[in-house]
């Protein structure tokens, strides 16, 4: 039998034990005879054979429903070819088997209370004594069925789900299911034979819940819910909304797993995240693909685990001078190929690099190496997948039913519905979950503008207003905000940042003044127009000299981060180096030079993996990056300026103190367009001492290009981008240059620079 699939095809009819012969026998002695432990009730003695009993706990197990309201004792048990009630005072009762599809009943004359026991099956296999599931009480509280109902439980993943648990003393797994509109839910796993019929689970009518407690099944057990929807049709196996653990793809069953407490070592970190999370931080992402980073093996096909990523990664990131990692996202997904941005399993991580404590290891490795973590969290849509959320119940329960407000055409995907309280539930208990179990400190928020935009990607008449007739999806800025509230508020230091390509206003600030209440928005108009601005032919970009300054228009209009993503180094889009045009050296000369305007620019960093060392080819998920490109000079120059770049931007206030602040930048040089040169003045603190940056975009190299300075004094030339250490021609100004007493760009002194070609340096005062 295949693991994590029903031994019946899904959505066919249940095949009995028996032939059809013998059913309509047992049937027919059913109706002639009964038995004193059915009495007219030999329909649900069906309903149950046929996988149809809706109230399993209302008949099946022990009652005090038999002659004289004596204790009777129903139990499903197609395998047996014996059943016995064992009484805990060591009795043996044999129970009788009433139907051939298994069907097995006792009346117990002359007792009247209930008592405990347990049960012993011989099967042609072996003997097997257990406990009858249906003799366990409710699984859920009053108060956690209050809170579900009303769709304000935040931590939804502590009750629903599976759960190693104990039971009346009985150790087993505890599961809950939101499945309001079936007919019947039930587990189905080995520990049933992958049979529907088995383990009905009980209706909480009050919150839409379906729940059971089986004994004996423990952690790393394979399961999935065998769902019957409202026209009775059976639905294909479903994975567990919120299963901790999955089978690794292309298998599809969740598993059981025991959240025993991670031993943390971050309290430190923990204690000062607060400041290194916040906007006047330098926060300089390193983003990362875990499968493809690098491999190992002779091929180079074999994936790290996230304990070996944790021997490798974190080192290197550090070495590097980043701040921060940003993972693609790790919430488990059935295709490959969507590097995690089709998510089924959101509260799992994939379990491609081992397990939940697997993953939390590598946390806590980053976080004792001065690293913080963000991953890529999608709320926005997930995949069809059959054995996924769409049509989870048997109606449109997570997706919006009408395809003009529950499909999403770019991408063939469903939309949650934000405007049910039980769905914005389950994903803000999903945010918080990352928050708090895996103690991740920050939540990059995926395709933001698919959200919050109701005609996003669609044409007239292909999506339907909202209440005031306009476009903005009002369910999801509602759910947006709330998130961003929760998560600010249940984890202090924390931030959330938004991909959000549009100019929608106040992305990242505080809802209480209107706000979206995101800590960080990317601008993906910065990236969008510089990289067209670098991908021009120098002689050529005098022309589209505003591509660079534009962005400083609207700059400090959100916490920016700018974002060199993975989506710049795929569909076609080639690579970074790719991009800059010119003979092998001016292409690394650009890449330079546009790596230093990024970390002069106001705004926090992003760079995705193999940028830093000049990857050429595209980058491809299923292989690793090209590492041996550092035998050559020219890309290790490049990963050496990087570094030098990261160490920059963390030890100069100037040049991340008030990244988000107008007071941080000041104009010096913006439309010398015909040479092609930019000069511009970081500010931190008063007592900081700015950091001067100076742009040439041509190969051509500029001798006593004078430039304007608020002091006198020697200043230091900290950067150039043309150095030969990085591959460069080495043209500069010798490590410094004295301010002369000439004013000039507003300012009482100024300096006379040489700018190399293609070129960027970084120049700062030096104190006295």
């Amino acid at each position: 039998m295949t693991r994590g699939r029903s031994s019946r095809s899904n959505g066919g009819a249940i095949k009995l034990e028996s032939s059809g012969d013998a059913q309509r026998e047992g049937q027919s002695r059913l109706q002639q005879r009964g038995h004193p432990a059915i009495g007219n009730r030999a329909a649900e003695v069906e309903a149950v054979v046929a996988g149809d009993c809706r109230d399993p706990f209302g008949f099946l197990g022990m009652h005090l429903d038999g002659p004289g309201d004596c204790v009777t004792v129903r139990v499903f048990y197609p395998a047996a070819t014996r059943l016995e009630l064992l009484h805990a005072d060591g009795a043996v009762s044999e129970l009788e088997r009433i139907h051939p599809a298994g069907f097995w009943a006792t009346a117990l004359a002359g007792r009247r209370e209930r008592f405990p026991y347990r049960l012993r099956a011989m099967t042609p296999s072996e003997p097997r004594e257990f406990d009858d599931v249906y003799s366990f009480p409710p699984i859920l509280g009053d108060l956690d069925v209050h809170l579900l109902a009303e769709g304000t439980h935040l931590r939804t993943y502590e009750r629903l789900g599976a759960h190693p648990a104990e039971a009346s003393g009985v150790a087993g797994t505890a599961w809950a299911v939101w499945a309001p509109n079936a007919r019947r839910v039930s587990v189905v796993g080995d520990f049933c034979d992958w049979d529907g019929r088995r383990l009905p689970m009980r209706f909480r009518h009050e919150c839409g819940v379906w729940e059971l407690f089986v004994p004996g099944v423990g952690p790393d057990t394979l399961y999935k819910f065998e769902i019957k929807g409202p026209s009775d049709d059976l639905l294909p196996l479903k994975a567990d909304p919120y299963a901790f653990y999955a089978e690794r793809p292309p298998r599809t069953a969740s598993v059981v797993h025991a959240a025993r407490a991670f031993p943390w070592q971050d309290d430190r970190w923990l204690a000062s995240r607060p400041a290194l999370n916040e906007r006047h931080a330098p926060i300089s992402i390193y983003e990362v693909h875990l499968g493809s980073w690098r491999r190992k093996g002779e091929d180079s096909r074999h994936q790290l685990s996230y304990r070996e990523l944790a021997d490798s990664l974190v080192p290197y990131a550090v070495e590097m001078g980043f701040t921060h990692l940003e993972f693609l996202p790790v919430s488990e997904y059935p295709f490959e190929g969507s590097w995690g941005y089709q998510p089924i399993g959101l509260f799992a991580p994939t379990s491609r690099f081992g397990r939940p404590e697997d993953f939390a290891y590598l946390i806590d490795r980053c976080h004792a190496a001065g690293l913080g973590v963000f991953i890529d969290w999608v709320p926005g849509h997930f995949p069809t997948d059959p054995h996924g959320l769409g049509y989870f119940d048997g109606t449109h329960l997570y997706e919006h039913a009408d395809p003009r407000q529950g499909f999403h055409p770019d991408w063939n995907t469903l939309i949650f519905n934000y405007g049910r309280r039980e769905v914005t539930n389950y994903l803000l208990g999903n945010a918080l979950f990352w928050l708090e179990r895996f103690h991740i400190d920050g939540l990059r928020v995926d395709a933001v503008a698919s959200m919050l935009y109701l005609d996003y990607s669609r044409k007239a008449g292909e999506w339907i207003p909202n209440a005031h007739g306009g476009n903005e999806n009002l369910d999801a800025i509602a759910f947006l905000k709330r998130m961003n509230e929760i998560a600010f508020r249940e984890q202090p230091g924390v931030t959330t940042i938004a991909e959000e390509s549009t100019a929608w206003p106040a992305v990242s600030r505080p809802t209480y003044v209107g706000g979206l209440g995101f800590g960080f928005k990317w601008n993906m108009g910065w990236m969008h127009d510089t990289l067209s601005y670098m991908s021009k032919d120098p002689i050529h970009r005098r022309w589209h000299h505003n591509e660079l300054t534009f962005g400083l228009l609207y700059a400090f209009s959100e916490n920016f981060i700018l974002p060199l993503s993975h989506d710049e180094v795929v569909h076609g889009k080639g690579s970074l180096i790719g991009r800059m045009p010119g003979d092998r050296w001016q292409r690394f000369a650009n890449l330079r030079a546009y790596f230093g305007f990024m970390f002069g620019h106001p705004g926090k960093k992003l760079l995705f993996m193999g940028g830093e060392f000049a990857q050429e080819r595209e980058w491809n998920h299923d292989r690793s990056l090209d590492w041996h490109l550092l035998n050559d000079p020219a890309h290790s120059g490049l990963q050496a300026l990087v570094r030098d770049l990261n160490r920059l931007y963390r030890e100069r206030p100037a040049l991340h103190f008030r990244d988000c602040e107008p007071e941080g930048f000041e104009w010096l040089v913006a439309s010398d367009a015909e040479n092609s040169v930019l000069a511009f003045l970081r500010h931190g603190r008063p007592t900081d001492p700015p950091v001067l940056v100076v742009c040439n975009f041509t190969p051509q190299p500029r001798t006593g290009y004078r430039i304007g300075v608020p002091t006198t004094g020697l200043w230091k030339e900290i950067l150039n981008t043309d150095s030969q250490l990085y591959g460069g021609s080495n043209i500069g100004n010798r490590g410094g240059v004295l301010a002369e007493r000439l004013a000039w760009h507003g300012k009482p002194y100024s300096l006379d620079l040489t700018l190399p070609p293609l070129g960027t340096l970084m120049l700062t005062p030096e104190p006295g």
